[in-house]
């Protein structure tokens, strides 16, 4: 599950890094670093749940 996430996640850094995305705060090409930031809150996420699970 965390690869797929990861893979999910690069893959939209590096789409929006070609074209932005247009979202709501991802208006920029500078911005694929707030992709970053969540990416790593998601990832963080899916490592706690499968620790305690």
């Amino acid at each position: 599950m965390t690869k797929a996430i990861a893979l999910l996640l690069l893959l939209a850094m590096a789409v929006h890094l070609i074209k932005p995305l247009g979202l709501p705060g991802l208006r920029r090409r500078a911005d694929f670093w707030k992709i970053a930031i969540f990416a790593f809150a998601i990832w963080t996420v899916a490592l706690i749940i499968n620790e305690a699970f």
